[in-house]
């Protein structure tokens, strides 16, 4: 059908992995997007002949893969987003930064967008509180970098990718705020658990991302993540 990966799939919700590189929805550079993926995906399996409907209802960086929801109606789309709004969802990342990271912590900045450069900043007395929790799982001595799972508390525009630059620990291919290595971005959403919009349930949605580069390095740890999942 195409080539989107599809972790879960009912009748409100289709959980996928968005492709790194891959924009959400369309942008200025009219690349193929996420969302239009996602509607070629239910117009061939379902035959539909018509529109197809889906809902966008949080985002990830374009240089950034790993688990998306999308809304299959507009009600699901509604509830979904209302649930973002309140942090009633827990993500976690993984990322592989410079540097060794010693146990875990928590990062806690003010950030603000730039409106003309969209980059976002340390802003102390405007900024918005941005909070992250990070936890070291392996460190690669002879690279000095370091694979990290990040728990999202807040989730501010390039939140993730600011704080960890501040605190001296670049993520591993950032062209915005790294140290501008030419290289795929190692970052990626990995989990996300919510309560479903419809029904009563839980849902829990897990992938690690692909083997391939700096990734590589923590195959094992990787593994033992997978493992217990």
């Amino acid at each position: 059908m195409t080539d989107l990966k599809i972790i879960y799939e009912d009748n409100h919700l289709l959980i996928c992995v968005k492709p790194f590189n891959v924009p959400v929805q369309e942008d200025s550079s009219h690349d193929l997007d996420l969302v239009r993926m996602a509607k070629k995906y239910l117009k061939i399996k379902y035959q539909k002949p018509g529109n197809v409907y889906v809902g966008l209802v949080h985002r990830l960086d374009r240089p950034v893969g790993g688990v998306m929801v999308l809304a299959k109606t507009s009600k699901a789309a509604a509830r979904l987003s209302q649930k973002v709004q309140d942090h009633e969802w827990h993500k976690k990342y993984l990322a592989i930064v410079h540097g060794k990271i010693n146990g875990s912590g928590k990062l806690v900045d003010k950030i603000s967008k730039d409106a003309q450069t969209f980059n976002a900043y340390i802003d102390p007395i405007k900024g918005k509180e941005s909070i992250l929790e990070y936890q070291c799982l392996a460190y690669n001595a002879a690279e000095d970098l370091s694979l990290v799972e990040i728990n999202l508390i807040t989730g501010r525009h390039h939140q993730i990718r600011l704080q960890l630059h501040e605190a001296g620990h670049p993520i591993y291919g950032d062209q915005r705020y790294g140290l501008k290595e030419k290289a795929q971005i190692a970052l990626f959403a990995y989990h996300l658990a919510f309560h479903h919009p419809v029904k009563d349930t839980s849902v829990v949605a897990e992938v690690l991302p692909p083997l391939t580069g700096k990734w590589l390095l923590f195959a094992e740890t990787l593994k033992k993540l997978e493992e217990k999942a």
